[in-house]
């Protein structure tokens, strides 16, 4: 397995090979593709205890992309070549058990727009042009049909209902955080399904962590009125601060009224591992993208 830093929760990063995987947030996975190459990915014990959905977040090992976008990426904008891309999901749609054809993927915009995904939206953004625009968030409730988001620095957000078999999954940068984009999301399977904050599982995934994520003061500002000092500590020059999207985002999954026990949040900072996942910060945006999928079995 790929050693990787983990940050622990004063954002000290350690350095090595995952132990003891069972009790951490986030779980390294390895399978070979057909040509016996490893393909590694993550996922969240606490999802999977669920019983009732698939899922991963992907990382740069597994894929046939080249240069900058070595070799799992998932954006065709930034890969000249699309049949790799394709590839590269078809990849991940053998680990998941489905087609690309079942999978839906979001158009990001720093937004906080959500939409209500069904199986006429399947292939869309990847096989199929999209018919919308803006959604950085989607929720479902159709056994099947694949959720897919994009990262390269921003958070992802996971959402599972074992109760009414619905799932969400979400990109949180730094503007969908300050507009509470996670407490959109409970708010949407809410009135969409009927679920209860305190029945919602959620996850929190590899993403820019605090020690790393140096924003302007205005930037931090907008946190500290929401959230307290706690989220934006000084850094190393003034006017400068380091931003926790971590615990932001959980501070708001919290507001909304998950449980803390409902809630993984990861250890795992893509910059920290630019080698292993695509980190905009790191590269200076010579990158691919990651994705994050999550889908109802049937």
């Amino acid at each position: 397995m790929f050693g990787i830093w983990r940050t622990e929760k004063r954002g000290q990063a350690g350095r090595g090979a995952s132990t003891g995987q069972e009790a951490q947030a986030v779980r390294q996975n390895r399978v070979l593709t057909e040509d016996g190459e490893p393909l590694e990915y993550l996922t969240f014990p606490l999802l999977e205890r669920t019983g009732i959905i698939g899922h991963l977040f992907s990382t740069r090992i597994g894929g046939v992309s080249r240069g900058e976008c070595a070799t799992m990426n998932f954006s065709v904008e930034r890969d000249e070549n699309r049949e790799n891309v394709l590839e590269n999901y078809r990849r991940i749609a053998k680990v998941l058990d489905c087609q690309v054809a079942d999978m839906v993927a979001s158009h990001q915009t720093h937004t906080t727009n959500i939409r209500r995904m069904t199986w006429a939206d399947k292939g869309k953004g990847i096989l199929r042009t999209r018919d919308y625009a803006d959604v950085d968030g989607m929720v479902t409730d159709e056994p099947g049909l694949v959720l897919n988001t994009f990262y390269a620095d921003c958070v992802p957000l996971y959402f599972v209902d074992p109760i009414h078999h619905a799932i969400g999954l979400a990109h949180s940068g730094w503007r969908g955080t300050v507009g509470r984009m996670g407490e959109r999301m409970v708010e949407t399977m809410e009135a969409q399904f009927g679920s209860r904050p305190e029945e919602l599982y959620a996850a929190i995934g590899p993403s820019i962590c605090r020690d790393c994520y140096e924003v302007s003061e205005d930037v931090a500002v907008q946190f500290i009125r929401m959230l307290g000092d706690q989220v934006a500590t000084p850094g190393k020059e003034p006017g400068k601060h380091q931003l926790d999207l971590w615990l932001a985002n959980e501070l708001i999954l919290r507001q909304a009224g998950l449980l803390p026990s409902h809630i993984a949040v990861t250890d795992i900072c893509t910059c920290h591992n630019s080698q292993y996942l695509f980190s905009h910060r790191a590269s200076g945006g010579r990158r691919g993208s990651l994705a994050a999928f999550l889908v109802l079995k049937d």
